[in-house]
């Protein structure tokens, strides 16, 4: 299973695509940094998107695309495109500025649009997704059919697209089993949250085996927002999956990259925490005496005394944990002072 990082293109939604060259460069460092393979960037309807039909963007696709090239390293990078917004012409343009992969995201009873997209795709050498938006107005055989052909024209991953945030982990499961059963395509999933069952859901495909997961920091995206990465790698952990994520850290980086562009709705990492480690948050203000006299990161602070003691607090036992820890001197970005004014005043 690998994860592909939506933040900046789904989560462009959220902020009237105004993401800007150096949030770009910030967000896909900081997505890289923690592991993250692929990362999907630009407008959040895609290449050729910025327009006063769907919204401008705040600079352009080849900006965003160099910004983004300056610091993915050896993660993936690449860009939606939805066929009639986007010609064939800007499929070149991403390989020219050294894109990676392209998404076609296309309704399934339109699919055949797809298929000049993904022509073009292989001829550049890109690896090619489909995304079969508003997945559920179709039935899990007809969404099986239609993914089979177009892997059979060289599309390497098919997507089952919540669009709505509608639909059950039963419902879900019905087009793995349909799709599995008709063809060897890699399936991903990608999922919306208006009913709270965006994580739910994106842990479920991994208990079927589902090849991609899409997910964003804090899970910000259109309409009530995508699937948390911070919850999904949580959760996992917490049932039994070696995720292979530092969570202190893949928790602070989605709080610090997001912090200056969203203007509301963050989740702070130390309630993030509470809830990985089974950490009460009353003993919240000994955590922040203790780092205050010992310098060392909150987070793994918790992380770490949870493993011994879910159920009271011991300062003295706290401290002596934290002496075990490695200095951290850095200025976290959930300062406690701002956590507790927002939380308690």
């Amino acid at each position: 299973m690998k994860i592909l990082d939506t933040t900046i293109r789904d989560g462009s939604y959220a902020i009237d695509f105004r993401f800007s060259c150096k949030d770009v460069r910030d967000l896909v460092q900081r997505s890289r940094k923690i592991g993250i393979e692929y990362i999907e960037i630009g407008h959040g309807q895609g290449l050729n998107a910025s327009s006063s039909e769907h919204g401008y963007a705040l600079q352009t696709d080849e900006e965003y695309m160099e910004a983004g090239r300056e610091v993915a390293g050896d993660s993936k990078l690449g860009f939606f495109c939805i066929p009639g917004i986007a010609g064939l012409d800007d499929i070149t343009k991403a390989k020219n500025h050294h894109m990676d992969f392209i998404r076609i995201g296309v309704a399934v009873k339109d699919y055949e649009k797809a298929k000049p997209y993904i022509d073009a795709c292989r001829s550049e050498g890109l690896e090619v997704f489909v995304n079969f938006m508003k997945t559920y107005s179709v039935d899990p055989v007809t969404f099986a059919k239609a993914a089979d052909d177009v892997h059979r024209c060289g599309a390497d991953t098919v997507y089952i697209v919540d669009s709505a945030g509608s639909m059950s982990a039963e419902d879900i499961g019905g087009y793995i089993s349909a799709t599995r059963e008709m063809s060897d395509v890699k399936l991903g999933f990608h999922g919306h949250n208006n009913l709270g069952l965006a994580v739910e859901n994106t842990v479920f495909c991994v208990s079927k085996g589902i090849d991609f997961i899409d997910c964003s920091f804090q899970g910000i995206g259109r309409s009530l927002g995508n699937a948390s990465l911070e919850q999904v790698i949580m959760v996992l952990e917490r049932r039994g999956y070696s995720t292979g994520f530092d969570i202190p850290r893949v928790l602070e980086y989605g709080f610090a990259g997001l912090r200056n562009i969203v203007n509301e709705g963050l989740v702070n990492p130390l309630d993030y925490m509470c809830g990985f480690a089974g950490f009460h948050s009353s003993y919240l203000k000994d955590v922040y005496r203790c780092c205050s006299e010992k310098d060392v990161d909150p987070l793994r602070l918790i992380l770490a005394y949870s493993k011994d003691d879910k159920l009271t607090m011991d300062y003295d036992k706290l401290c002596k944990i934290a002496d075990s820890l490695p200095k951290d001197t850095e200025d976290n970005p959930y300062s406690f002072g701002e956590y507790f004014s927002a939380k308690y005043r």
